[in-house]
Order: C-alpha cells, then structure tokens, then sequence
C-alpha cells in the first residue's frame, strides 16, 4: 500500500481537467527485455478501468511506473496532470494502492493499523475505513501477525478503500477471499465509482473485471493487446442452434442474411448440423430472422470477455 507525508510542492488538488491516467509510448526496459514496450493509454476521471493479462505481462510494472516506483526507459505518463518522474511524491498523494503483495506492520492489531495509514495520509478517513472492515466482516482485535491470509487481506482493502483518493488501483484486491466478501469488494469499487473517483482495478477473474469495468485494456508481453469498452463487448451475441434438417447440401439451402441485418450479424459459421452466429448490438431484430428458420435447440448467450481474451491470448484474430 502506498502512504506518503504530503510533499511541500505538490498542489493542494490536482489539475481538474487532466485525465486520470494518461501514457504515451510508455516503455520500460531491463537489459534486452521489454516489460512495457510503446504503451499509449488513457483512463477517464470517474471510470472503473479493468487491467487484464497472464503472468509477466506488464501489468504490476505498468501500475508501479505510474506510481514512479519505476523510473520509465521511454514514453511518458502523467496521473492527474502530475508526471511520476518529476514529481512522485505528488502523485501518490492522490493516489492508494492496494498491491498484490500488501505487507502489514504484524505487531499491531487491525484497528491501529487503519488509525495508521488515516493518519499519515492526506485524505485518510478512519471513519470510513473502520466501517469498510465491518462490511467485510473482519475482527480488527487482532495482532495482524495472527490474522489469515484473508483477514489480511480485508485489512489491506479497508485501508486503501476507506481513504478518500481520488484515484484507487486494486492489484489483484479478490484474492484469498471467499465468495461473498468478493461481492462486497465489488460493492465497494462502484460505490468509489459513484462517488465520482477512479479505479484501476487488476484483475485474472474475468467475470469481476466483466462485472464492475467500464472498459478493459488487456496486456501481452509488455504490449497494449486490446483496449475494449465493456458496454460494447456486452452487447454482443454468440447464438448457437441446430438445423433441423441434416440433408447434404442443407447450409446452402440456409436463407442468405437480410440486407437490414448486415451490421447486426457479424459471422455465420456452420459444422454439419449445427450453426453458429455472432451478433453486434440489438438482439432482437436477428431473433426475428432465426425464428424464420428451420433450427431447433437455439441458445443465445453474450460473447463475453472470456472468448476475447482467449483469442487475443493464443494470438487469433477477433473483431471487437
């Protein structure tokens, strides 16, 4: 997590029209390996912003970069208007970050350690991070060095969560958390978004960075491998049915796609009997047309971020 005492320099608030996060060409090298190569990015104040891909990818290099744990090989970068090189004192005033490997101070109980990290930031709310910890259900009378790897983990969230920065990043924040207190993260990520915060949230739970992003970038090998809006993945349809009629010659006796449902059938693929068609947007003037069809056994469901990560993953090709 990251705490700072506040920098002399550093503006009472940041630069009002500045975007959250803003990256160009942004590349960091170690010796002959690229961990960011030409990375140019932009993060919209108020947005959940989703962060995907394998191990080794970039991801923790790229937030560590902004942060100004890293100095940059190339590029540049800016959070909220401030520049992590010149001034990362100054960014990580606005900034809490939660990162995968959160380390606790073990000799103090729950409760000091989020008087602790209040205290020392700018924007800490105790208040509110006490009552973060009681949603997430966590006993804050214990010596952290007798805490599960979840407790811990609750106690990390409640203290980067409870401050009031206005720009969050969640590395990995579900991990070694069961079921219901990952919905109650979750909760709490759009409830910072409605509060008109911004969130960077890291993520391998494809259906989590599904759930709470407004748009996702995925990262492979140091590159920017898909940046995609979340609204325009949901709104795509993969429908799968089966012919009833199972006769040679039957795919092309198959009526052929109206001309006002160009732009809303993206593919048609056939394997024997059975079909396969990829929709973009609206899903029912194309259930018009497949109930003109000879099909039985139909099932539509959202293409889902899954199918796009696994192509980008084993370098296929995909429409987005």
């Amino acid at each position: 997590m990251t705490s700072t005492a506040i920098h002399p320099s550093s503006p009472a608030s940041p630069p009002g029209e500045a975007p959250a996060v803003w990256t160009q060409g942004l590349g960091k090298r170690y010796g002959n390996f690229d961990a960011l190569n030409d990375l140019t990015l932009e993060i919209a104040r108020g947005e959940v912003f989703g962060l995907l891909g394998p191990n080794g990818a970039g991801k923790t290099t790229f937030l560590r970069t902004l942060l100004g744990y890293l100095r940059r090989t190339s590029g540049s970068a800016e959070v909220l208007g401030i520049d992590p090189e010149v001034d990362p004192v100054g960014v990580r005033r606005f900034v809490s970050y939660l990162p995968g490997d959160a380390r606790l101070p073990r000799q103090l109980r729950g409760h000091a350690v989020l008087r602790f990290f209040a205290d020392i930031r700018p924007d800490g709310d105790l208040e509110n991070a006490l009552a973060i910890a009681d949603r997430l259900e966590l006993d804050l009378r214990r010596h952290v060095g007798f805490m599960s790897t979840g407790m811990r983990q609750k106690l990390a969230i409640a203290a980067v969560i409870g401050t009031r920065s206005q720009v969050l990043i969640l590395d990995e924040p579900t991990a070694n958390l069961d079921p219901t207190i990952r919905s109650r993260v979750l909760e709490l990520v759009l409830e910072t978004k409605r509060e008109g915060r911004t969130v960077i949230f890291s993520s391998h739970v494809l259906s989590e960075i599904e759930e709470v992003c407004d748009r996702v970038a995925l990262l492979r090998q140091g590159r920017l491998a898909l940046h995609q809006k979340l609204a325009e993945l949901r709104a795509r349809h993969r429908i799968l049915a089966t012919r009833m009629s199972t006769t040679p010659g039957a795919a092309a006796s198959l009526p052929a796609v109206p001309p006002e449902l160009a732009e809303s059938i993206s593919q048609v693929a056939f394997d024997g009997p059975e079909l396969m068609i990829e929709t973009v947007g609206d899903l029912a003037p194309v259930l018009g047309w497949l109930a003109s069809l000879d099909l039985t056994k139909v099932r539509a469901e959202t293409f889902g971020l899954r199918a796009v990560y696994d192509s980008v993953h084993h370098h296929e090709a995909v429409s987005v």
